[in-house]
């Protein structure tokens, strides 16, 4: 249905005829951490998360995931070589030669 409480005629899931059915009956504004994400929308009741109602409980946990101005640190896969193998490796390879 189309809201009628924060986001004025934008499509809401909450919505129900008998009004907002999300808890508090209206939609939270955004946390400190949403600052910068391309998700926030300005409205003139305040600034507003596009994907969810209530945005600072998914900080709780660690990072958004919808949030796009936060990088993830990806890391490579590396393994642990245990040196006594790498050394018999290293020699049966000398010996073929």
């Amino acid at each position: 249905m189309i809201c009628q409480t924060i986001r004025t005629g934008a499509e809401c899931v909450f919505m129900k005829s008998s009004g907002c059915a999300f808890k508090d009956g209206a939609c939270k504004t955004i946390a400190e951490k949403c600052e910068g994400c391309g998700k926030v929308v300005e409205l003139a009741t305040g600034r507003y998360c596009q994907i969810y109602m209530d945005p600072a409980s998914k900080w709780l946990m660690g990072n958004c995931p919808r949030a796009t101005h936060v990088k993830l640190a990806i890391r490579e896969n590396t393994q642990k070589i245990n040196p006594l193998k790498a050394s018999k490796r290293a020699s049966r390879a000398k010996k073929k030669k």
